[in-house]
């Protein structure tokens, strides 16, 4: 019989118990108070403190790994503006990052999901968002619609926007539905062309009215899928260093301040841009690993993310001012 595969795991419990013993013992919140930071019930709250005595989780310093974490994500949430932070721990390899964080998102929606409020969920592609897909929780919303927020790669991927949605839509039993276009048009004006048809109008306008997303961010390297498999073949990532690249969101290339390189390549993206970002309600980016630290920046300065999903690592990196 074949074994499982052993996968880093995200212990939600044991998270929720540090975050709680966090909350009330070093930032000396009532649990009334913690209650409501953490969107719980003081019963919860309550029982939870006990459980984490009782586990040994807190003596007279913190007994986890999520502990460093929990210090991390109120760092994060307080320099960026964040609604919430996700920190993993960090793996004991590097090449784990993506798979950690990936863990971590797929967590993280298993509650974003199974609120009944979001009725419209946006999903962008990449591999931390496939890596998701794997942990994400299996419930029955099938008045949940899930759409892909992205135009697709013409090369066949199972990190390709397609298949992610339908995974995830199937996982969950909800609806879903397609941004049946490529990400980038031959030209400014066949990109224009296409955006001004009725069927991608509205198309546009449904992605801009998600009650939520999850999204990715890529480097300037062979490292991202978009770079690897989805750049038009007349743009090289020579020339977008060039012209101060660090990276892309949603398909549009950043500087290291979060700005549209001035590079016809951002006035060929079939999609939602950044600035549709501001009015989604939670936006949730899922990055991490050292190469993915200054395009993660450059995106949190846009003051458009809710929610940051991303290791321990790149959390540290993100907050050092150096």
């Amino acid at each position: 019989m074949a074994r499982a595969p052993k996968l880093p795991q995200i212990d939600t419990e044991e998270r929720f118990l540090a975050q709680v013993a966090w909350a009330y013992h070093v930032e000396g919140l009532t649990q009334e108070k913690v209650a409501d930071k953490l969107g719980a019930t003081r019963l919860r709250v309550n029982k939870a403190l006990s459980e984490a005595r009782t586990r040994g989780l807190v003596r007279i310093t913190f007994n986890t790994a999520f502990a460093a974490c929990a210090e991390l994500e109120a760092a994060l949430k307080a320099r960026f503006g964040l609604r919430q932070a996700y920190v993993a721990p960090a793996p004991m390899e590097q090449r784990d990052v993506q798979m950690i964080v990936g863990a971590a998102l797929g967590n993280l929606l298993s509650e974003v999901l199974a609120d009944p409020a979001v009725r419209l969920f946006g999903m962008s592609w990449g591999g931390t968002l496939n890596i998701a897909t794997r942990f994400v929780a299996a419930m029955e919303r099938p008045d949940l619609e899930v759409i892909s927020v992205m135009g697709g790669l013409t090369r066949g991927s199972d990190l390709n926007s397609f298949e992610i949605t339908t995974r995830l839509a199937d996982l969950i039993g909800a609806q879903h539905s397609y941004f049946t276009a490529p990400l980038y048009a031959g030209s400014r004006e066949s990109r224009d062309t296409i955006m001004r048809l009725d069927v991608f109008r509205e198309v546009l306008e449904k992605l801009r009215g998600v009650d939520a997303m999850a999204m990715a961010a890529g480097d300037i390297s062979r490292q991202s899928l978009l770079m690897r498999d989805g750049l038009p073949g007349d743009v090289t990532m020579e020339e977008l260093r060039s012209l101060g690249a660090v990276g892309d969101a949603l398909g549009v290339v950043i500087d290291a301040e979060g700005r549209p390189i001035a590079h016809p390549i951002n006035e060929r993206v079939i999609g939602i841009g950044l600035e549709d970002l501001a009015a989604i309600p939670n936006v949730i980016l899922a990055a991490g690993g050292p190469n993915k630290v200054a395009v993660v920046r450059a995106v949190l300065k846009r003051n458009v993310v809710n929610t940051l999903v991303t290791d321990e690592a790149t959390a540290r990196a993100l907050l050092d001012r150096g």
